[in-house]
């Protein structure tokens, strides 16, 4: 059953940009254009995710993600709106929004947010039940392992953790200080190279002896896991 996103924007050339292109990566993309029909189809139906813009007619999509939040603790919802600012944010992820996006934004980003969302619910491209894909990767959260074109793929707890947090945010840029803060549960001195020594492990287990490569460094940047 493909993933079913409600998208709440006004702006018929986006929504229809935003629409194409998540159905051509075979997602099922329903549209709501103002705030309280947006409201009124995210509480009344089953979404996998919902993604919404901040200023809408009749309602905004602050008071829409509140009111959505109020009866519904789980859906993932993403803001994206031309409000950047800190405060915007703020507002944002106060509200109850697990993920913000400014415009204008690059589409290749938007799909990798998206991704990322509702395969943390456990749904869409990558992600089947306890398994996570990428390329001929395979990792099973439940059964802790991996393989890589059909061969087991031995991983320490802490590389298992960590190539799952590169898998279940594949196609995003991942800092050494998001990939700590996740991987890491004691403290640690952030000026070492302890996330460069492990991807590094990472790498050898995961990618030698394979020409294509699925964990790639963004200099300046940090990690992300995918397909060139």
């Amino acid at each position: 059953m493909a993933t079913k996103i409600l998208l709440v924007e006004d702006e018929p050339k986006v929504s229809a940009f935003i629409r194409r292109g998540l159905e051509e990566e075979g997602y099922d993309v329903a549209v709501a254009y103002d705030g309280p029909y947006g409201q009124r189809l995210a509480l009344d139906q089953e979404f996998d995710l919902l993604i919404l813009d901040v200023i809408l007619p009749g309602q905004s999509g602050l008071e829409v993600l509140r009111a959505v939040r109020a009866q519904d603790q789980n859906l993932p919802i993403l803001m994206l709106t031309a409000l950047g600012t800190t405060e915007d944010k703020l507002l944002g992820f106060d509200g109850g929004a697990d993920d913000y996006l400014v415009k204008p934004f690059d589409f290749v980003e938007l799909l990798a947010r998206v991704r990322a969302l509702t395969r943390r619910r456990g749904q869409g491209p990558g992600a089947k039940g306890n398994q996570l894909h990428l390329a001929d990767l395979t990792m099973d959260t439940a059964a802790k392992t991996v393989v890589r074109a059909g061969q087991p793929v031995k991983l320490t707890a802490r590389e298992f953790n960590l190539l799952e947090l590169l898998l279940r945010h594949q196609g995003r840029v991942l800092s050494r200080g998001e990939i700590a803060e996740h991987t890491w549960e004691e403290s640690f001195d952030t000026g070492s190279n302890v996330i460069d020594v492990y991807v590094n492990y990472l790498r050898n287990k995961v990618d030698k002896g394979f020409n294509k490569k699925l964990i790639h460094t963004v200099v300046g940047m940090g990690y992300v896991m995918r397909e060139e």
